[in-house]
């Protein structure tokens, strides 16, 4: 589809729903025809969705056909939404697109570099929203990223199967096994064996590495780098082995790579809080947390099959993100996000 055409398409959209909300009051939100959304502009990223049901995404957009996009799309971020991404675009090929899309596993701040500060990327996959340096270097290379929000995760801190004298941690435990603090298990409770704690953590370009600082440490990754027997990866796969590796291992990562290992791992409760999809909706799990994809209105503009697989990832992101091992995002923040598509095609 071209560029002309899908412009023609997002306008007809807009039109269509200012003159459907002048006829009656029990629509969807008007789309005022104001300039594309910055990542201000956007729903409040810190919010869980309100129902754990897929429910079908807003149908705001106007329909792709993948049999008629053409053209090459490139995407790197984050290794926890890359099983997402990875997902969406099976289902875009699978539906017809003949294009090719490569999606590179990089970390979130690897992502971030790629698009904003190298431009090689078209498409910015991230676990964390961009920081305002991030944005200042897109904005030197000439774009304005925008944030559509794409789903929900529950970080998942995990042990090994035989791992049979942990199932809780408070918060303040976690900086102690992932800090300095504790060298052995018995240094954080006294009845835990005195053995050597095995750390693996996400990579410093992390966004899962970022935020789990954040949450865990106050943003000061000084004491979670400084402790012994760490390993980093941005390879969540590399992780997962390592905590298969001992029954005194323990890491952290996004919800999908727990999903797909649960039958060799044990996740832990946080605060007495089980990561259950209830519990995520309910915003009681202490490390629920947004999932985004990022680009820009020229980009988009000038390449219409990176404008075509965004909305097709918005499209139908409800309908896959649960099998992935992931939770929705809510409808407001899937409807802010496909307004977000519209006022970038409307520019």
């Amino acid at each position: 589809m071209r560029r002309n055409q899908f412009v023609r398409a997002a306008m007809f959209v807009v039109a269509s729903l200012l003159a459907t909300a002048c006829a009656t009051q029990t629509v969807a939100p008007t789309i005022a025809p104001t300039p594309a959304p910055t990542i201000a502009a956007v729903a409040d990223p810190t919010a869980v969705p309100e129902t754990s049901e897929p429910a079908a995404a807003p149908q705001l957009l106007p329909e792709v056909n993948p049999l008629e996009v053409t053209g090459d799309i490139v995407t790197a971020g984050s290794s926890t939404v890359f099983p997402l991404a990875e997902r969406m675009a099976e289902r875009f090929q699978d539906e017809g697109y003949a294009g090719n899309i490569t999606i590179d596993s990089i970390g979130s701040g690897g992502g971030y570099e790629r698009f904003c500060v190298t431009g090689e990327t078209d498409i910015a996959n991230a676990s964390r929203a961009i920081k305002d340096e991030e944005v200042a270097s897109c904005e030197a290379i000439g774009r304005t990223p925008i944030e559509f929000r794409v789903g929900t995760d529950a970080l998942a801190v995990v042990v090994n199967k035989d791992n049979d004298f942990v199932t809780d941690v408070t918060k303040e435990e976690l900086a102690a096994i992932f800090s300095d603090a504790a060298t052995k298990w018995s240094d954080v409770r006294a009845e835990w064996p005195a053995e050597d704690i095995l750390r693996f953590i996400p990579g410093t370009d992390s966004g899962t590495f970022d935020y789990f600082v954040e949450e865990i440490f106050d943003e000061d990754e000084t004491p979670h780098l400084s402790a012994a027997n760490t390993q980093l990866s941005e390879d969540d796969n590399v992780l997962v082995q390592g905590v298969l590796g001992s029954p005194y291992a323990i890491g952290y990562f996004g919800y999908a790579y727990y999903a797909e290992n649960a039958d060799a791992l044990n996740i832990l409760s946080i605060e007495s809080v089980a990561p259950t999809a209830e519990n995520v909706d309910n915003n009681s799990y202490p490390l629920a947390r947004p999932l985004f994809i990022y680009s820009d209105a020229k980009i988009m503009q000038e390449k219409p099959q990176v404008a075509a697989f965004i909305n097709f990832f918005l499209t139908f992101v409800n309908e896959e993100i649960v099998d992935v091992g992931y939770f929705p995002a809510s409808t407001e923040a899937l409807t802010a996000a496909q307004e977000a598509w519209i006022a970038a095609m409307a520019e």
